[in-house]
């Protein structure tokens, strides 16, 4: 996932938060508050791609590992001092392959640069180079050098499906396994099956000044998979539109109105969905 910073603060949530200025403010005080716990400050940052991988720890049990690598301005020594003044003597740091990792003792969930919770025992910071850092767990930021040192090439097939929007505030891509899939109690053997065909999924969101648009691609094994995954999408867009007529309030409106704007195509072996809705009505949901 590549999120442009800038315009998600400056742009994207002001406008998703225009009515609630509580909730703004809310927002603003999770980052100045990750930015006194460790130094770092998103307002500083231009880029997050956020990079995870699938691990199964044991049967029909599937977790998630995430590194965050944020590109923009930022002060070691300060994360440091503020590691060293706030952590309470759970602040440490380990050399690692000529890189310094800055260990912050959290023992909770917390949410990351102000933006996106995450529960952690440690967290671990470390500049990648003068204008990178890599954000996570130990053990994912160690992969993280690793990779560096090593020479290791980034996914380009996948970054190249992340960044295909060039107009995005995320975009996001990702390989979806047959380890995955399985995993998934789908309903039905048919919706099993459909689910079972898509290998890859990509897409974006975007802003304008009065809506947020949603893009996702699925990419299937075969046009006919892709297809039967169409159809599968359109039912339940019928079912959804039942549905909604339970629903009551802000929710029930940005329900009707995502789905009014769902646009299901297919084209090849991809089945693309789209919608729009008004940023100001997706604040009732965030929420």
């Amino acid at each position: 996932m590549v999120i442009d910073v800038r315009r998600l603060l400056n742009e994207t949530l002001p406008q998703v938060f225009a009515g609630d200025s509580a909730k703004l403010a809310q927002i603003n005080s999770e980052i100045d508050k990750f930015k006194t716990e460790t130094g770092v400050d998103a307002r500083a940052l231009n880029r997050i791609v956020l990079g995870t991988r699938y691990v199964y720890p044991s049967a029909n049990v599937t977790k998630f590992e995430t590194i965050a690598v944020a590109h923009g301005t930022f002060d070691p020594k300060a994360i440091a001092a503020a590691g060293r003044a706030k952590a309470q003597g759970r602040y440490r740091e380990e050399k690692y392959r000529g890189a310094t990792i800055m260990i912050f003792g959290v023992n909770d969930q917390m949410r990351v640069l102000g933006l996106w919770n995450m529960r952690v025992s440690d967290l671990a910071v470390t500049a990648l180079d003068t204008q990178t850092l890599a954000i996570g767990k130990p053990a994912t930021v160690r992969a993280a050098i690793e990779a560096g040192r090593a020479g290791a090439r980034a996914n380009v097939a996948l970054a190249a499906l992340a960044t295909r929007d060039p107009n995005a505030v995320i975009g996001f891509s990702g390989n979806i396994t047959p380890q995955l899939t399985a995993n998934l109690n789908a309903g039905t053997d048919a919706m099993a099956a459909d689910i079972r065909s898509i290998h890859q999924v990509y897409g974006s969101i975007g802003s304008t000044q009065t809506d947020i648009s949603i893009t996702l691609v699925a990419r299937t094994d075969t046009p006919a998979s892709a297809k039967n995954l169409s159809d599968t999408v359109a039912g339940l867009k019928q079912l959804g539109a039942i549905l909604i007529l339970r629903m009551t309030g802000p929710r029930k409106a940005l329900a009707e109105s995502a789905l009014a704007n769902l646009k299901i195509t297919t084209q090849a072996n991809e089945m693309q969905i789209r919608t729009e809705i008004p940023a100001a009505s997706l604040a009732s949901i965030i929420k």
